[in-house]
């Protein structure tokens, strides 16, 4: 029987009712207590690392949880992290940076209710997760949800309500689950190992959704306060080129003082692709801006924190950025 180490952080699964809304409040032993069958399946050791909703989780938080992982890596054969879904999918992604190609399954799951209540899907789900991770199949950093074990570089929460929040975007899932049964989808990649752990991050990253008429001016403010820009253009990507405002001007400034700008789409399926139109091409030949083509934003966000540290220049970071790691980035032929 396989041995699992359940890390608990709290979550809509762990919630009670209290007079100001739903609060984290069950342990992770009285949360493996209401899905005893578990204790069929595997081994569980529980730990609690914390009790929060996953709104308040920030990228320490991501180290105590790798860290965890990489304390107890010998001692098991798998582990099941439970966790809020709002930013779940944060989490599984900068996990997979951090414990990149580990051999191990690392699952992460959670709940739209909590695990207490009548209608829940927070028992199946934590079931599932636990039957994936005790799998032969079982690899990688992944979210179990509603059935599905999706890669933590390309999982995204898309529903706030319904109990299918979860889809893995331009990619497979890994695996399904039904009945109880593991279903594998993609074979585990032949280099997985024990990752080497990486905890150093940098939180300073900030995010611009562009919208029609926004001032680039922003971008100048913003600019002493943080190493890395990402911007959400619109469609397969591209900035605004008014006549009375130069965009293109503030993105090059980032650059010439030497931090990151990538550039992603708000369009959540099939990626960027910059060469199409003049509004894309020209700032990414003028000026080395970095595309992130078909990664999703938590994928962006966690790697761009993960290798700024690692980076001592633009072009190690572009060579880093751009290499695939977990499947992330799938890049158009001529790259």
């Amino acid at each position: 029987m396989k041995r699992i180490l359940m890390l608990a952080t709290g979550g809509t699964i762990a919630t009670l009712k209290t007079d100001d809304g739903k609060v984290p409040q069950l342990t992770s032993q009285e949360l493996l207590r209401t899905v005893p069958e578990i204790r069929e399946i595997c081994h569980v050791d529980t730990e609690q690392l914390f009790q929060l909703d996953s709104t308040n989780i920030h990228p320490d938080h991501w180290k105590q949880i790798a860290q965890a992982i990489w304390n107890h890596y010998e001692e098991y054969d798998g582990f099941v992290v439970t966790h809020g879904t709002d930013t779940m999918a944060y989490t599984a992604a900068a996990l997979s940076y951090m414990l990149p190609d580990s051999c191990k399954p690392i699952v992460l799951t959670g709940a739209q209710n909590s695990i207490g209540e009548r209608e829940t899907d927070g028992r199946r789900n934590l079931l599932d997760a636990f039957l994936y991770a005790a799998s032969a199949c079982a690899w990688g950093v992944t979210i179990v949800f509603d059935g599905q074990a999706m890669l933590g570089t390309r999982a995204k929460k898309l529903r706030t309500k319904s109990y299918h929040a979860f889809s893995s975007i331009g990619y497979p899932e890994v695996a399904r689950i039904r009945d109880r049964r593991v279903y594998p989808v993609l074979p585990a990649p032949q280099h997985l190992g024990k990752p080497a752990l990486c905890t150093a991050l940098d939180p300073e990253v900030f995010v611009l959704k562009l919208i029609p008429g926004v001032r680039p001016d922003v971008l100048r403010l913003l600019r002493p306060a943080y190493h890395a820009l990402i911007v959400e253009g619109f469609g397969v990507g591209g900035v605004p080129y008014y006549a009375s405002a130069d965009f293109a001007r503030e993105v090059g400034a980032w650059i010439e003082a030497g931090k990151v700008v990538i550039m992603t789409t708000q369009v959540i399926y099939e990626g960027s692709d910059m060469s199409v139109y003049q509004v894309g091409h020209q700032i990414k030949q003028t000026y080395g801006v970095i595309e992130a083509y078909d990664m999703t934003m938590e994928a962006v966000v966690t790697k761009t924190m993960h290798l700024l540290p690692q980076c001592p220049d633009l072009e190690t970071f572009r060579a880093r950025f751009l290499t695939p790691v977990a499947n992330d980035i799938l890049l158009p032929a001529e790259n």
